[in-house]
């Protein structure tokens, strides 16, 4: 049955009280087993803890009619809490109060993860009769002015007032406005790619027991597809289990593809140990202990993004706390850029902290060169579930709620997950990422005029033959290359392929002679100003005693 509808999933997010649950409510022509705030906690309190999901099932739009198979659009509706101490569960706009701080961190969860976004204006209703319209028009506009330097600039702003009178009070009329909302909806419908022959994986939001039938997963079909009788693993507690049966919205399915919202029916597992996560093909979702990720700091987030500080990282289901070393590649082709790979055999430069693109974003104080692509290798407290280029969330969810600012820090995908936990010794030596370091020192003497010996480059302890071969500068033009250690304090042999100049080389051989000639105390004329050489050089930071590489 699910091949002659198409699903799409909709996200309903906005800042707590702005009337989500009561929109999807009134949208919703099928509800599932978690909708409308059925928990109980939700309903003490009044306000959505934990996802909501419902059905909205419309003509297929005439556009998409030529473009798929399918016969009916289903639009999965998908009610998101609201209140900011519950985005780390999920990370419409109230007409009376506007754009609030969860409502601006909304709009970031939906730069990330979407191009298309529709604007609802809710609780229209609440809005003096005499001035709705112009105070309806007046947020019209504040809201494309807040949304002109984001993706979602085209959004269009629909007005409703989803449930008229208010939880508490008798609803005098029918919801206003859900027609031009549903015509939205379906205008911005589209066929997405989706990734069928990909490795099943499915994201379970709710876990509970059926009597006579077994256990039941309801969530999202990811990547992939599931079909009856097919064995799939539950990773966080390595337990495979074969599908009895499926269904969509309660109409019993065979097949589920990417996209698709599902209930999976397994047998014998006890739904308490799965409140929420992954389901996938068996072997596909590891248990990391670090990662190298693609990241994109959030220009809304205005604390300092360093390397060694610690973040909140949302995983799917799943946030732990992980320290942070940023990295960047400087110099690559524009076409592989994007790619969602990461290359062990080519160098990053080390970064003390996240860059912003400056050409991005006109407001940005940032003036240095931006590299081809930042990246951020991510050391967990706790080993973490994730699959193969994942999105993932950075955050400051300790920050105070109320200090109206944004807690969302950075965002990237996942493009190496590192599974041993001894990654430390084993797979970080392998990370070319270095610092650019310089050392300077000075001419001892020539020894003739193709060699001369360097000293205060390098303490005794130091081990020279990490810099054997390296170019040094003199401060009189000359290059020349570290030959081997002279000594036992330090000082190096330096060779000079084309020879110091014949000034350099009398300069040096006058400070040579003065040097062993005991002077005269009347003899007050100084001494030249000795020659100068530097080292520009690259160490290479997860292995120390690599041997150090030329800037």
């Amino acid at each position: 049955m699910s091949s002659s509808v198409l699903n799409l999933n909709v996200g309903i997010l906005g800042h707590v009280d702005s009337g989500k649950t009561s929109l999807a409510k009134a949208l919703s022509t099928t509800a599932s087993t978690a909708s409308f705030d059925k928990n109980p906690e939700s309903q003490v309190r009044g306000i959505t803890i934990d996802l909501g999901f419902s059905s909205l099932l419309l003509d297929m739009p005439q556009h998409l009619k030529n473009l798929c198979s399918e016969e009916k659009l289903q639009l999965t509706l998908v009610d998101c809490p609201g209140h900011a101490s519950l985005i780390r569960t999920i990370i419409g706009v109230d007409v009376t109060k506007g754009m609030q701080t969860q409502t601006a961190e909304c709009l970031v969860i939906g730069e990330v993860t979407c191009q298309k976004m529709i604007v609802v204006l809710n609780k229209t209703d609440l809005l003096p009769e005499g001035k709705r319209t112009a105070l309806i028009d007046k947020m019209t506009k504040r809201m494309k002015l807040t949304l002109a330097n984001s993706v979602f600039k085209d959004a269009p702003v629909v007005s409703v007032a989803a449930n008229p009178g208010g939880s508490e009070g008798v609803q005098s009329s029918l919801p206003v406005g859900l027609q031009d909302l549903t015509e939205t909806l379906q205008k911005f419908a589209f066929v997405p790619e989706r990734h069928i022959l990909s490795p099943f994986l499915f994201a379970v939001d709710h876990c509970f027991g059926v009597r006579g039938q077994g256990t039941v997963m309801t969530g999202t079909v990811l990547q992939g597809a599931v079909n009856v009788n097919d064995t799939v693993e539950i990773p966080s507690v390595h337990v495979t289990k074969k599908v009895k049966s499926l269904q969509m919205f309660r109409r019993p399915v065979e097949r589920a593809v990417q996209g698709d919202r599902i209930g999976i029916c397994i047998s014998q597992f006890d739904p308490n140990q799965l409140e929420r996560g992954i389901v996938c093909m068996p072997g596909y979702v590891p248990a990391i202990s670090s990662a190298i990720i693609s990241v994109q700091k959030i220009k809304y987030f205005k604390g300092s993004l360093s390397t060694k500080a610690k973040f909140h990282i949302s995983i799917g289901h799943e946030t732990v706390m992980a320290k942070l070393s940023f990295f960047s590649l400087l110099q690559d082709s524009r076409n592989t850029a994007n790619d969602n790979s990461f290359d062990f055999d080519k160098e990053y430069k080390f970064q003390e902290e996240l860059l912003f693109d400056s050409q991005k974003d006109d407001t940005s104080i940032t003036a240095k060169e931006m590299p081809v692509k930042q990246f951020a290798l991510l050391e967990f407290e706790k080993p973490v579930l994730a699959f193969p280029n994942c999105l993932i969330i950075g955050s400051k969810l300790d920050t105070d709620i109320h200090t109206n600012t944004c807690r969302l820090a950075f965002w990237g995908h996942l493009l190496e997950g590192i599974e041993d936990k001894s990654y430390s010794s084993t797979v970080l030596p392998r990370l070319k990422i270095y610092k650019e370091k310089c050392k300077s020192g000075i001419i001892d003497r020539a020894s003739n005029q193709y060699e001369v010996i360097g000293k205060n480059m390098f303490k005794k302890e130091t081990n020279i033959q990490l810099f054997v071969g390296l170019q040094v500068e003199l401060s009189t033009g000359e290059t020349g290359i570290i030959e081997s250690s002279f000594g036992q304090s330090g000082k190096v042999k330096i060779r000079i392929p084309d020879g110091l100049n014949e000034s350099t080389y009398e300069l040096l051989s006058g400070m040579t002679k003065r040097k062993g000639k005991q002077t005269q105390p009347q003899n007050t004329s100084p001494d030249p100003e000795p020659i100068k050489i530097a080292l520009h050089f690259k160490r290479y930071i997860y292995d120390p005693k690599k041997k150090m590489v030329q800037s």
